[in-house]
């Protein structure tokens, strides 16, 4: 199918390359080699005949398999949607966190779900504000429970 909105633009005529090459016999193909079709076969043809040395010198590793089988390997059991601590606080409102801002050590914190946002795996990229909060995940990396308890906070494993 055609493309929307403008036309396709041809090529005019008078501009094409051949037009210069008329009344010149074999039109800048040669007389002795001649212009034939596909004289080194179509496409990745002949890559582990005739054409190895360009396949082994520019794409090294094309041929052949790598790794292990996994049959009937089902997504699921991988499934492990990851989020960093330094956007955390964008799963609760804005108000939560000024609300639970200069709460002390026996004071109420804010529980943030994470897997009720939908992610799994808490990592440790980036910094979280001095503040303490509950982290619920069913996953957590050493660096993100690290930071989380550095600030007062705590790692609760879900299951």
């Amino acid at each position: 199918p055609r493309p929307l909105g403008r036309p396709h633009a041809k090529m005019v005529a008078r501009l094409s390359k051949n037009r210069k090459k008329r009344g010149h016999v074999s039109a800048g193909h040669g007389r002795v080699g001649k212009h034939r079709k596909h004289p080194s076969g179509r496409g990745n043809a002949g890559g582990q005949h005739m054409h190895r040395i360009m396949f082994d010198k520019f794409h090294p590793g094309f041929f052949g398999k790598v790794g292990m089988r996994y049959f009937h390997k089902t997504k699921q059991q991988f499934h492990r949607p990851t989020i960093n601590i330094d956007k955390i606080w964008t799963l609760v409102s804005a108000e939560t966190r000024k609300k639970y801002a200069n709460a002390g050590p026996n004071d109420k914190v804010p529980v943030i779900d994470v897997n009720a946002a939908g992610y799994f795996k808490v990592l440790g990229k980036g910094k979280l504000p001095e503040q303490p909060v509950i982290v619920k995940a069913k996953f957590f990396s050493k660096d993100a429970e690290k930071k989380i308890k550095a600030v007062g906070g705590a790692c609760v494993l879900v299951a």
